[in-house]
């Protein structure tokens, strides 16, 4: 009977962090976007959008389109599996097209001032990160219409997309992370509200990553 109570305890205390983690995360990823919102003021100048784009593609399109499948933090969490399919999908078109326009604008940025391009970790990082999330959003496209997907089965398709999905995520909360060590950013804030925001990128990460590996992890023993 002890073991029984203590078991349905941790079981809560369980849920409740799961909860608590995906809620933080939900209101860190929008606060973030705001901030970086008003902070850039896009339409302010041609760079203005810059910021903005690459944040509201990684910090909350991306967060918000893997935070779906959450099973305890999604918004709906009771919508059928393939419509969240479908709204995650979206979101991630949404992200990519977003990402593809603030790459576009800081290239022209750049060529408009005479400045080199992709001479900074940042602008590397930022160019793959954009690369890698265009072609795994169109390697997904199986998976929402399976008759494309011939001679391969729909469960690995999936595991291999959570990884590379994952890594791509991880990719994005690594180029905003160096976008806040540029000279714009770090002259817009003081030391206090950078480390900060330098939080979000990170904790949203490590949430990720959490519920990611969870969730296949989870699957292989079912499986087993």
């Amino acid at each position: 009977m002890v073991q029984g109570k203590g078991t349905e305890t941790e079981a809560k205390l369980y849920t409740c962090t799961r909860t608590v983690s995906a809620a933080l995360t939900h209101l860190l990823c929008i606060s973030f976007t705001v901030f970086l919102l008003f902070l850039s003021r896009p339409g302010s100048s041609l760079f203005s959008w810059h910021p903005f784009l690459m944040t509201l593609a990684f910090s909350f399109c991306m967060t918000e389109a893997i935070l779906l499948f959450s099973l305890h933090g999604s918004p709906i969490r009771r919508f059928a599996h393939k419509t969240k399919g479908r709204i995650h999908w979206a979101l991630q078109v949404l992200c990519v097209t977003c990402a593809a326009v603030g790459l576009a604008v800081i290239f022209y940025n750049k060529h408009l001032n005479d400045k080199p391009h992709f001479t900074s970790w940042h602008g590397v990082l930022g160019l793959i990160t954009v690369c890698v999330v265009g072609v795994q959003s169109l390697a997904a496209v199986p998976l929402i219409y399976p008759s494309m997907a011939k001679g391969w089965s729909l469960a690995k398709l999936k595991r291999y997309h959570a990884a590379s999905g994952l890594v791509t995520y991880l990719l994005g909360c690594g180029s905003l992370l160096l976008g806040l060590c540029s000279v714009w950013f770090t002259a817009s804030v003081s030391s206090y509200t950078w480390y900060v925001s330098a939080l979000c990128p990170v904790l949203s990460a490590l949430v990720i990553m959490d519920q990611v590996s969870r969730t296949y992890m989870a699957k292989k023993r079912l499986q087993s």
